[in-house]
């Protein structure tokens, strides 16, 4: 996300989407799979990874979507779209929302493969105001946040998610900065409580290189961690090529965001967010590399964008993507 509040653009996605995809049609954007991990976390992490995760069902797309006060209509979208999977931003954990959500899923035959959770309070996406306001990395909002990541956690056990996914912000690149050690408690804390929940805790990548994300799991030392590999994220924020990313991140990785960008120009901004096929991504070999791995979890879409261009573009990415999953 650029300029944008990425939790604005996500509430406001699906009812962009429902008034694109015509009457009596609500919205839903992304998809991932519980069972994303199918060839296990680093070793000298765990011997085992929790049971929702233990990847046996086959490479599936989906898309991300904010579900609103009507998830019903967030996933008609989802299914409308032919899309089997979806991640479910959710900013509002009324009690009454766990079994409209759970109604919906079950109606439609969606699997949810991951809450996303982000904020509460400012998060600007560029490089300067970034550091200081996104994730677990701020320390004036990040008892707040810990809460929240906690309460999305205890809903998505109501809800049957096998998953919470977040941005953990510009995690420090010097592992002896007292920023990266405060940082590296607090994943800990709501590592752990993801883990009592019987579910996984997913880094949203994007914010740090893929070293620093890897010192921090092994550091943070719980074995329910795992990574969202979003793949234009990480050109994005001019942190690698995903493609090589892969081989750090690879024991990791329970999710993808397909999506793609350009890399970043002015040092301020963060690049720009593309259709997929027209940026640096290479996807062909992304999703080669994640056959190797014997990856089974969901490639969910994501397009950052609101109108009926966000409709054709997430049809075509799902077209697309469709021939290269075969």
């Amino acid at each position: 996300m650029n300029k944008q509040n990425r939790r604005a653009f996500l509430q406001t996605s699906a009812a962009a989407l429902a008034g694109s995809l015509g009457p009596g049609r609500a919205v839903v954007l992304d998809g991932a799979t519980p069972g994303a991990l199918s060839f296990g976390l680093n070793p000298r992490l765990a011997s085992q990874t929790i049971a929702s995760n233990d990847g046996r069902k086959p490479l599936r797309l989906g898309l991300i979507i904010g579900i609103g006060k009507d998830p019903d209509a967030a996933l008609a979208k989802v299914h409308d779209l032919g899309l089997p999977t979806c991640q479910v931003f959710v900013d509002d954990f009324e009690p009454e929302q766990v079994g409209r959500l759970r109604l919906a899923l079950e109606k439609y035959g969606i699997e949810a493969t991951s809450l996303v959770v982000g904020g509460p309070g400012k998060e600007v996406w560029d490089f300067y105001q970034g550091p200081l306001t996104i994730g677990l990395v701020p320390p004036e909002t990040r008892a707040a946040r810990l809460m929240h990541i906690k309460k999305a956690s205890d809903f998505a056990k109501q809800c049957g998610i096998p998953a919470v996914q977040t941005h953990c912000g510009f995690i420090p690149e010097n592992p002896n900065d007292q920023l990266y050690k405060e940082t590296v408690t607090a994943i800990r804390e709501v590592a752990a409580y993801c883990k009592r929940n019987g579910q996984n805790l997913r880094y949203e990548t994007g914010q740090e290189t893929p070293i620093t994300l890897v010192r921090a799991i092994q550091d943070v030392g719980t074995d329910n961690q795992g990574v969202n590999f979003d793949v234009a994220n990480l050109i994005l924020y001019g942190k690698a090529n995903p493609v090589d990313a892969l081989e750090l991140l690879g024991p990791y990785v329970q999710g993808i965001h397909a999506k793609d960008g350009l890399w970043p120009t002015n040092p301020r901004d963060l690049g720009e967010e593309v259709p997929i096929g027209k940026g640096k991504v290479d996807f062909p070999r992304i999703i080669a590399r994640l056959k190797e791995l014997d990856y089974r979890g969901a490639v969910t879409i994501e397009r950052e964008i609101s109108g009926p261009q966000q409709v054709a573009d997430v049809r075509s990415a799902k077209d697309y993507l469709e021939k290269l999953i075969g």
